[in-house]
Formats: C-alpha cells, sequence, structure tokens
C-alpha cells in the first residue's frame, strides 16, 4: 500500500486508526486469496465479526511510504479465529498486532462455529492445521 496524504495528520506522519483499516484490507485480500472471499462467507450466511483488536506501534509511516501489510490466520477454535499483522517499510517493522473475530450465523447474530470449508482454506493457506481444541 501507498500512504496517501489524507491518512496523515499535519506532521506527514499517519494516524493511528489507520493501521485497522489496513489490518482490515489484509484480511480482506487474504479471504479473497485464500477462501474465495469475505462475499463468499455472507452468500453462505454466516457473518465474521470482530471482537478484540490490538496494535503495536514501532516507527511511524509517513505520507508517500510504500509499505507491505503481512497477514496470517491461526487459532480457529469452534466460532472464533484470530488474524496477526505486520506492516513494513522496505523490510523494517513499523507495526504489529492482531484482530480476533467470530463467525455468527447472519440471520440470528448467534455463534455458529468457523466453516469446514473456511479451515481448510486457512490450513492449506498456513500450511499446518490451526490449533482446535481436543
Amino acid at each position: 500500500m501507498k500512504v496517501r496524504f489524507a491518512e496523515t495528520d499535519a506532521q506527514g506522519i499517519v494516524h493511528n486508526s489507520n493501521y485497522f483499516i489496513w489490518f482490515e484490507v489484509a484480511r480482506v485480500e487474504y479471504l479473497e486469496r485464500y477462501a474465495g472471499g469475505y462475499q463468499r462467507l455472507r452468500n453462505l450466511g454466516v457473518e465474521a465479526l470482530v471482537l478484540e483488536t490490538h496494535v503495536r506501534y514501532l516507527q511511524p509511516a509517513k505520507f508517500d511510504d510504500r509499505l507491505v501489510v503481512h497477514a496470517r490466520c491461526l487459532d480457529v477454535r469452534g466460532a472464533r479465529f484470530r488474524y496477526e499483522y505486520a506492516i513494513e517499510r522496505d523490510g523494517e517493522l513499523l507495526a504489529d498486532g492482531w484482530t480476533t473475530h467470530a463467525t455468527v450465523d447472519s440471520a440470528t447474530m448467534r455463534p455458529t462455529r468457523v466453516p469446514e470449508w473456511l479451515i481448510e482454506a486457512i490450513v492449506s493457506a498456513e500450511g499446518a492445521a490451526p490449533a482446535r481444541p481436543s
């Protein structure tokens, strides 16, 4: 991603709230690349809600920087899963963080297990089985 002027404050430094937007962009891209897209979940009557977010700022990103946002999905347990993120500029870690999510039935908004096809897509993308309860 390229940092846009609108994402910065008066000093040309990226406003902290944008990191969560970039996490979402990476998460949606992850689902598109490995699981047929977020809309596929929605079409099957499932929503993925954000439960928690965390970001750790290490170095400031600035206007016109070119950034790489890495995302990986892990800890799939019942209706929950977690993404971890790293944001880099020229190989330097600027920020990292995570988000936790829960899948719910879109009609009732009640928790529902992560669909098996999504678990399989995550396993394929990550190269190993995500943690599951015994």
